[in-house]
């Protein structure tokens, strides 16, 4: 059996945010508060949060309410509070100096803001968004890279009580497009361009072909990053709109289970789903796995090199600020205009936090330990890591180069769905080396067997047996996919769709999908996201897409496709149709490989497996096939391998 990596110390140990809760509650050890955690979670949240000093306009009359069963929780019954206060506001009245956010730019262009600065930058641009008509419930798309003004925007959404829809600055017009409509944003909060690898990427030409294509989009809020491109009739410069405001606004008062975000996330089939976020849930659960998992501490800075169109950036933004941290930004390359960038911004701003994907890890790898030694990592006191699983050796070269084994690594995972982790690693356990040493305290999780039953040294489905704050409030317009997605294998439990492992110690590990989903470099994407965008193309009749093992992103995606008659494969057409996904999706979702295939497995219902897919080109043993119309199709594609 594995030993650990890492163990505790006192360094972590005491003064920590699980210790103080331990007093609070009078339990004296980990394994108590855990199990405290999950047996009494109502008293558990309420003092997590009490603990934090979260205010509300209104109290809670009950903590949680499961009368329409543990798909639909109500969190914090009757009470009002908002988001934007409790991460901005209440820090601005008590500590208005205190350090809020950091942000760098690829040019190195720097700019921080208090508290205080941050409450009034918030409040003019809340009260813009109400100058162009923006009020609560009214959507606004987040179309940005990591600059301030994607933090600000944020914040002033949820602060007028309107939605904000995240948005992958990578995205191609169409991707974008696709989320604004299912959304009818209003309103797109977007840049003229931002720097990345010492070019200029021209992010409004992306706006506005993405507004052209959704009717609900009746104007673009533009951040002059640059300033050297024209607007258009119906587009407004923030500059303009947001600082002739006045510097106080009002706090909406927010029901608990009002939503602040629809941030989208893919399945396997059909368009995006929009996961529906609330004021009381997602910012709690965020800011508790930041106190919890990785014991983020007053003073203390959290870096997570992310998107905003990913979990990880509104949730970095969310949780460091309610609890009253420093949340730094940067906007750029990690790598550019060296293989020492990141290292260069951990000693620069003596950041404690930092998390990175294991992609970025196994892409730095090669680089060796030069451009690190040539940096003061000392502030460092957490690494982090989540969106796929490790492999053995970029594991410990971030744990022993980076961290130079002191350094634990926060492993982490759960979803967007999820509002942040289901697993995670806490500092009063013995860390071993890629998986995880508890479920984050609160989540009352499982692996379970084929008929549902809990097991322990046997892979199986990763279960969550409780609700829990943050649990998406269902999908946006879309309850009966919701409840297909997590709620239909097991009565009344969430099924994640990871197969996981846990052993007799206590120590989780995650082996892969148990669905068809794709995680491109900790991006969360469908395969019929690919597979639209291929379909667009007027030579080809339908195609599958399916991820494979990938040294550097973890996985990468391969596209078969299928013909129609009268085109012929070839090199020029695989370019062409590759250039088509792009153009939907970004140049981040490129697809490894396009492959021409005669036809694809499929059931008698037309059903396209892509698991024998996937099994038949990586050489592995597909399975049962006596469901599949033309089996044939499976050595067609064993051939391709």
């Amino acid at each position: 059996m594995a030993q650990p990596v890492w163990y505790p110390n006192e360094e972590y140990t005491r003064g920590s945010h699980l210790e103080t809760l331990m007093h609070r509650l009078g339990l004296g050890s980990y394994e108590e508060l855990y199990r405290y955690s999950v047996e009494q979670p109502e008293a558990f949240f309420e003092a997590t949060f009490e603990q934090m000093g979260l205010e509300w306009f209104r109290p809670y009359t009950r903590v949680l309410d499961t009368s329409q069963g543990p798909q639909w929780p109500q969190w914090f019954v009757g009470g009002q509070l908002n988001l934007a206060y409790n991460a901005v506001g209440r820090h601005a009245k008590t500590r208005p100096d205190a350090l809020a956010l950091i942000w760098e730019g690829e040019d190195s262009q720097v700019i921080r803001l208090s508290y205080g600065e941050l409450e009034v930058s918030v409040a003019r641009a809340a009260n813009a968004l109400k100058s162009l008509g923006i009020g609560k419930g009214d959507r606004v798309g987040i179309f940005l890279p990591m600059i301030p003004e994607t933090a600000i925007a944020a914040l002033a959404i949820a602060r007028i009580g309107a939605i904000f829809i995240p948005i992958f600055s990578g995205y191609a017009a169409e991707a974008a497009a696709t989320r604004l409509n299912d959304a009818e944003a209003r309103l797109i909060v977007t840049a003229d361009g931002f720097w990345r690898r010492g070019s200029k990427v021209r992010l409004l030409e992306a706006a506005r072909e993405a507004a052209a294509l959704s009717p609900s989009v009746e104007r673009l809020l533009v951040v002059r990053r640059f300033g050297d491109v024209p607007l258009k009739e119906g587009e407004v410069a923030w500059e303009q709109v947001v600082d002739a405001q006045p510097k106080e606004a009002p706090y909406e008062p927010m029901d608990s289970m009002d939503p602040f975000m629809l941030i989208y996330t893919s399945g396997t089939t059909g368009k995006p789903k929009g996961t529906v976020h609330y004021h009381a849930g997602f910012p709690l659960k965020a800011a508790q796995d930041m106190a919890h998992c990785f014991d983020l501490r007053q003073g203390e800075i959290l870096f997570w090199f992310t998107d905003m169109g990913w979990m990880m950036g509104p949730w970095a933004i969310l949780g460091a600020l309610t609890l009253g941290n420093t949340v730094f930004l940067y906007e750029g390359a990690p790598d550019f205009p060296d293989h020492g960038r990141l290292w260069s911004m951990v000693e620069r701003h003596r950041i404690t936090h930092l998390g990175i994907s294991p992609t970025l890890v196994r892409a730095l790898v090669p680089f060796g330990e030069e451009p690190i030694r040539r940096h003061d990592l000392s502030s460092l006191r957490m690494l982090g890591s989540t969106g796929e699983p490790w492999n053995l050796e970029p594991y410990l070269w971030f744990f022993h180069t980076v961290g130079k084994g002191r350094v634990p690594i926060i492993n982490y995972s759960g979803g967007t769905e999820v509002g942040g982790g289901i697993l995670g690693c806490v500092p009063f356990k013995p860390i071993k080396a890629m998986g995880f040493n508890t479920a984050v305290p609160g989540i009352r999780a499982a692996v379970l067997d084929a008929q549902g039953r809990p097991v322990v040294a046997e892979v199986g489905e990763l279960a969550v047996l409780a609700p829990w704050p943050g649990q998406t409030k269902g999908f946006w317009r879309a309850p009966e996919r919701y409840l297909g997605t997590y709620w239909s294998r097991f009565e009344g439990v969430w099924v994640h769709g990871d197969w996981a492992m846990v052993d007799e110690e206590g120590h989780w590990t995650i082996q892969g999908r148990s669905d068809d989903t794709l995680k491109v470099a900790g991006k969360r994407v469908g395969p019929a996201e690919y597979e639209s965008a291929a379909v667009e193309h007027p030579a080809v009749k339908e195609a599958a897409a399916i991820g494979v093992p990938h040294e550097v992103k973890g996985e990468g995606v391969v596209v078969f496709v299928v013909l129609k008659p009268g085109h012929t494969p070839s090199q020029e057409l695989a370019r062409a149709i590759t250039e088509q996904i792009v153009l939907r999706l970004g140049k981040a979702l490129k697809p490894e490989k396009l492959l021409f295939v005669g036809d694809l497995p499929k059931t008698r219902n037309a059903k396209v497996m892509r698991r024998v897919i996937r099994a038949a080109f990586l050489g592995q043993n597909p399975g049962d096939l006596s469901a599949l119309e033309n089996p044939q199709a499976v050595e067609a594609i064993r051939a391709l391998a």
